[in-house]
């Protein structure tokens, strides 16, 4: 009888950190379940991952590598990221296609030959929704194809129901004025699986254009379609944290599986190895754990606003002044390019209040995750990223939300509206209104009701991710899924 042959799966995320974060650690996951991995970045990220983490990084292990491949977008500044348009446009251009399913055939070819190293042939792929161009060479080579979107449930959601929206004569906007008029406040309430009263302002902000023809919008409405071509779907969620959501995408998409938070399954992998590999395109500073070990429990606040998110100079200057003036602690990362073409610099004044009794630090980036579950921090200031809120969800730490773009309105809006766990703050910064709601959160009767939401989704969280939880049960399933049709040696 012929051997089966050794799984092999290559894993694609969107070439930003947010998309290159979760899809490594699904990645650790199936290695820890046999997988051999391939983990393929753009050369751009390759190269910024090289001066970030060290080339020992990505020298791997023998049954998990890093490989690359252009993207066609010209050379930009290497310590930020890249323009998410100009990515959009070379995702949706097929810059990606000819040299990713070049790398496929390389690393086949190598299976078959003396020098393969037990290398197997590739027998499944595992790819961001948005990297759909994996499809095509799955369908030619006959494997599995999974998608994986790093959206929330809730995102997701919206994603799929734009074109009813469209229909509805409710998009493109007709012009810039209903921005500012009011028409954002426009009421949703048809859209199956979420409860409410949601508004245009709450969508993804992809939605703020006049032109039909919109590129990225086109993109996103273009990957739900795709997404129907998929063996199977994965979301970083759980199924308490999304019921409803999630059993309305579930009857839109094909076998959708939630396998969620990462971080928790991740927990559970142990491989010294992989453990200290990173994928951090920032140098991350530790020297902030020291700072928060001498600060009472829940007395910090953490202020991140990710890795893409822009702010201007004004906003800087009041978002600064309101954590001043708050009085309580906080940690900030301040990135080099946070505010976009200039320095972030703050007021020698402001300095001078933050360093009378040592109650901020200011980094350049941190171990978020390390940060998030240290016990002095008692708030997140965030953009509502969804790895982000992840994160603060299992560590238990109630939000500050002050969503920038993408689906981050719409994941704040769950937020405060309906699991309880956080306060928004208004797109435009004000500093009165962030020292209000930073005074709210770590010391307010209403802050300690959020916390209490927090702490209970935390649970719901771990119970999720312990044996037999829904999220294990998925991720067996998904493995079951990648080893059904492994093909014959």
């Amino acid at each position: 009888m012929a051997a089966v042959r050794k799984p092999h799966a290559i894993l694609v995320p969107v070439p930003f950190q947010g998309h290159i974060n979760p899809i490594f650690k699904l990645a650790k996951l199936l290695h820890s379940r046999g997988f051999n991995i391939t983990f393929v970045n753009t050369e751009f990220n390759h190269r910024r991952l090289l001066r970030s983490r060290g080339v020992s990084d990505l020298e791997g292990l023998p049954t998990f590598r890093f490989c690359s491949i252009p993207d066609g977008i010209p050379n930009s500044d290497e310590n930020s990221s890249q323009d998410p348009v100009a990515v959009a446009i070379a995702i949706s251009s097929n810059n990606f296609l000819a040299p990713f399913r070049d790398l496929v055939l390389r690393l086949n070819n190598l299976a078959t030959s003396s020098s393969s190293n037990g290398v197997p042939p590739v027998t499944c792929i595992v790819s961001d929704a948005f990297m759909n161009f994996t499809l095509e060479v799955c369908e030619e080579l006959s494997i599995p194809n999974v998608l994986f979107w790093t959206n929330s449930g809730c995102g997701v959601l919206i994603y799929a129901y734009l074109h009813k929206v469209i229909e509805n004569g409710l998009l493109p906007l007709k012009d810039e004025s209903c921005l500012t008029n009011g028409y954002m406040d426009t009421a949703i309430n048809w859209i199956p699986g979420i409860e409410g009263i949601i508004r245009l302002k709450d969508f993804p902000t992809i939605i703020r254009t006049t032109d039909s023809n919109d590129v990225v919008m086109k993109i996103h409405m273009d990957a739900i379609q795709k997404t129907k071509r998929a063996s199977a779907v994965i979301l970083n969620t759980f199924d308490d944290l999304e019921n409803r959501v999630l059993k309305e995408v579930s009857s839109l998409l094909p076998t959708v599986l939630t396998v969620g938070p990462f971080q928790l399954l991740e927990n559970q992998v142990q491989n010294n190895k992989l453990d200290s590999i990173g994928t951090s395109l920032w140098k991350e500073d530790e020297s902030c754990l020291n700072w928060l070990d001498s600060k009472p429990k829940n007395s910090v606040l953490l202020v991140s606003f990710g890795t893409i998110v822009h702010l201007t100079e004004d906003q800087l200057i009041e978002f600064a002044w309101g954590l001043a003036k708050s009085k309580h602690n906080f940690l900030w990362v301040i990135r080099s390019d946070l505010v976009l073409g200039s320095t972030s610099i703050l007021p020698i004044e402001f300095q001078s209040e933050i360093s009378e009794d040592e109650r901020a630090i200011l980094v350049n980036w941190c171990p978020q995750g390390k940060v998030l579950n240290h016990p002095s921090i008692g708030g997140f200031l965030t953009h509502c990223g969804w790895n982000s809120m992840l994160e603060s969800i299992t560590a238990g730490v109630p939000m500050l939300c002050w969503p920038a773009f993408a689906e981050q309105p719409t994941n704040a809006w769950f937020c405060c509206n309906y699991w309880g766990i956080g306060l928004e703050i208004d797109l435009e910064v004000k500093r009165g209104n962030v020292e209000r709601l930073v005074r709210e959160i770590m010391s307010g009767q209403k802050g300690k009701e959020i916390k209490d939401n927090a702490k209970k989704w935390k649970k719901e969280a771990e119970k999720a991710c312990a044996t037999n939880g829904s999220s294990f049960r998925n991720f067996e399933c998904l493995v079951k899924l990648l080893l059904s049709d492994l093909p014959k040696a």
